[in-house]
């Protein structure tokens, strides 16, 4: 099975979580660009899940918004009944939504933690289950990790261990699919500047962190979107359980 494209080849369709987010966003678009027809997931403006929708049918595929919390099962049920209900199937599941809440473990706020995993880990689990039952065949599941499970920074021991679990959520679900001929992946990035990220961090921790890439910069959603793109297209059938760092090659 492969994307169909804007003149008129078969469509696929995809469901993108977080999809008013400066990456989910950018993630619905390039796969409506690939050809799938998209639905977005969101958590707060109708306005922005509208605006995203707008941009996938700019594409020439069709669009829809669904309002959920990821971290609610029946929320998350009702959510892929609908996308269900719209577009009739479902091939392919990209998770990007996460928070993250800084902060030194000793002087950690427990409900800030609390919020963390419920959203990441929860979410991630709650979003998989059903992914991984509705998926067709052909299909592709990508969860967005980070790349702090590898360089465990200060001030992020809670993000980091919720991104952790997301890893090895991934790798396990890839071979409980055994046998349906679907691919669950994760993509780490590093760095990058959505608007959430640049509204957040001041500019000269923007400047260290920019320049932590042998490439010299920070990442940009597009970079992100095209690992997903590959990922989920007719070339990356054989990535599989894989956790893959879209991160500039910083080790």
């Amino acid at each position: 099975m492969t994307p169909g494209d804007a003149a008129g080849g078969p469509a696929r369709t995809a469901l993108v979580t977080g999809g008013t987010g400066g990456m989910g966003r950018v993630v619905a678009s390039k796969l409506a660009a690939d050809g799938f027809d998209v639905a977005v997931a969101y958590f707060g403006s109708k306005d922005l899940a509208d605006a995203t929708v707008s941009e996938i049918e700019g594409y020439g595929r069709r669009g829809a918004a669904f309002a959920a919390d990821v971290a609610d099962e029946e929320a998350v049920a009702a959510l892929f009944d609908a996308v269900e209900d719209h577009f009739e199937y479902l091939d392919v599941v990209v998770h990007t939504a996460g928070i993250n809440r800084p902060a030194a473990l000793a002087d950690l706020d427990l409900a800030d933690f609390d919020a963390i995993h419920r959203v990441n880990v929860r979410g991630t689990f709650v979003v998989d289950q059903q992914a991984g039952r509705r998926v067709r065949e052909g299909g592709s599941i990508v969860n967005i990790s980070s790349h702090v499970v590898r360089l465990s920074p200060p001030e992020l021991s809670v993000y980091t261990a919720s991104k952790a679990a997301v890893d090895v959520v991934t790798r396990v679900l890839a071979k409980e699919l055994r046998g349906r001929d679907i691919t669950v992946n994760a993509v780490a990035p590093g760095p990058t500047a959505t608007a959430a990220f640049l509204d957040s961090t001041p500019p000269e921790e923007q400047k260290q962190l920019a320049a932590l890439p042998p490439l010299g910069r920070l990442g940009r959603p597009d970079d992100v979107a095209g690992v997903v793109s590959f990922l989920v297209g007719p070339t990356g059938r054989w990535v599989n359980g894989q956790v893959v760092y879209a991160n500039g090659g910083v080790v």
